[in-house]
């Protein structure tokens, strides 16, 4: 059993819903993702998304593409993600980590070495944001090779068959991309998100994430009661941006508490 079931099933017992929070790696440098990481984890995520700095991120908003930006400011490329998740794994054998980004870094690295050093270093998903189910099942069968979970986004416009394709694709958990937009993104309309969640539902048993609009301890708090998680991004990179350096670790943990106790109450 993967870690990400794992987690899902204990919060299942629990009856609670998983918090999800986003960071790029290498923002705002590379020194400090590591314990941002672990800082996430003591606030309350059950789950890490770990972003892989890329250029030209299409489905990112302003405030994440900025983080990238001052990620590949610092040469991190994905060689180095994949080593803070390894160094992550050193004391934290429990978090699931997901890592998040686009496939022109997989494809230069190759899906077989990626797939392989994913697994070696800890990783436990991974969503690649422009490579569909329908285009990728070469790829992703690397993934599962090495027991890893092909995460995909649905969204408002999905058609069925693009449901039914994620559905039968998917491992781990759906990522329901709760408006039309990039990341960071407001408007969140929470009678459509929870029809659209219900209809996902009904198509499969794995759980439904909800993210790309969940900004305050009030949506988060609205999103997990329709959803089984709640992914949290740019409200999470934007606290690092504002925070500075010295306080972006504190800041980020007393946020993710604040998030984690909305969701819980």
């Amino acid at each position: 059993m993967s870690r990400i079931q794992t987690v899902f099933d204990q919060l299942k017992q629990q009856g609670r819903k998983a918090l999800i929070p986003f960071i790029t790696a290498g923002d705002p440098n590379p020194q400090l993702t590591v314990p941002l990481m672990h800082a996430l984890v003591e606030g309350g995520a059950d789950l890490i998304e770990l972003g892989v700095p890329f250029s030209d991120p299409m489905a990112d908003g302003p405030t994440i593409q900025r983080a990238s930006e001052r990620a590949l400011a610092h040469k991190v490329r994905l060689r180095d993600v994949l080593e803070m998740v390894a160094e992550f794994r050193k004391s934290d054998t429990n978090t699931p980590v997901v890592l998040m980004g686009y496939g022109n870094p997989i494809e230069a690295m190759g899906w077989d070495k990626f797939s392989e050093r994913c697994a070696e270093v800890g990783v436990d998903g991974v969503l690649t944001v422009d490579f569909p189910p329908e285009e990728s099942s070469e790829a992703f069968s690397q993934l599962t090779k090495h027991q890893l979970d092909p995460i995909f986004l649905l969204a408002p416009t999905s058609a069925q068959e693009r449901v039914e394709a994620v559905v039968k694709a998917a491992r781990g958990f759906i990522y329901y991309v709760s408006l039309r937009g990039v990341t960071g993104a407001a408007n969140l309309d929470l009678v459509d998100v929870a029809g659209k969640v219900a209809a996902i539902r009904g198509q499969t048993s794995l759980p439904v994430g909800v993210g790309f609009g969940v900004r305050d301890a009030a949506t988060a708090k609205a999103v997990a009661a329709i959803a089984d998680a709640v992914v949290v991004g740019s409200r999470t990179v934007q606290e690092i941006e504002n925070s500075g350096e010295q306080n972006a670790v504190a800041n980020v943990k007393k946020l993710i508490a604040e998030l984690r106790a909305a969701i819980d109450s």
